[in-house]
């Protein structure tokens, strides 16, 4: 039996996710999110704790961690100093610093077993390709995923303990949706060779294979999904 702990796995990704491990035997998911398993609020320093302690309790052992919760939200260069310093590291705290509590919870968890384990960590296109200049720190955050992940799989390989990250482009989310509507989406489609955005499903598969099947030998491997419109 696999246990997995899934953030963000209310909607969207995040539930495609949920959805495809649940139908797979020899899985057991704990999801977190409002609608679906464990709430815990990121925007809160506490609520990596509080999450990764329940889930603990919950699946008796953790073997595989993935850091899906994240917020993607405006903000202009106009605003007061506070207020985007406030936006900057609101979008950090829950994107990255989340995710790097969980995934050193995790780390520490497979260490003291000696087990080994897995993260998946869903980055962005707007790692490696930027973002609009009212998201900085959309992309900031999703760059410190991406070289986080390469250091956890750098680091602790040797342990059994494996890294990967997945950087979709637009996915047919609601955040996207909103995205596309807000900037005429007819033009971003264009840059788009496929012609359409991701849907929720293809991300989700390219989760669960790093989650369950990926060979170890992929360790710090990127996955990208965005139809072509970044290639690296």
């Amino acid at each position: 039996m696999t246990n997995i702990l899934l953030t963000g796995s209310s909607r969207g990704i995040g539930a495609a996710i949920a959805q495809v491990l649940s139908a797979s035997d020899g899985i057991r998911l704990v999801g977190h999110g409002t609608a679906s398993g464990i709430p815990a609020d990121f925007a809160d320093p506490a609520g990596p704790r509080a999450l990764w302690d329940k889930a603990l309790v919950e699946l008796g052992t953790i073997d595989v961690l993935i850091n899906n919760a994240g917020v993607f939200e405006d903000n202009p260069i106009d605003r007061s100093d506070d207020d985007w310093v406030a936006g900057w590291e609101r979008t950090m705290r829950i994107n990255l610093t989340a995710s790097a509590e969980l995934c050193r919870f995790a780390v520490r968890h497979w260490q003291e077993r000696q087990s080994g384990g897995r993260i998946v960590n869903v980055a962005s296109r707007a790692a490696y390709r930027g973002d609009s200049p009212n998201h900085w720190h959309y992309a900031a955050s999703k760059a410190g995923m991406v070289a986080m992940t390469k250091s956890i799989a750098r680091g602790y390989a040797a342990q059994g303990i494996l890294a990967f990250a997945v950087c979709p482009g637009f996915t047919m989310t609601g955040m996207a949706e909103d995205y596309l509507a807000s900037r005429g989406g007819e033009k971003l489609l264009a840059d788009i060779p496929l012609g359409r955005v991701a849907d929720p499903e293809e991300v989700a598969n390219a989760v669960a294979y790093l989650a369950t099947s990926a060979p170890p030998s992929m360790t710090g491997a990127v996955i990208d999904v965005n139809g072509a419109s970044y290639v690296r």
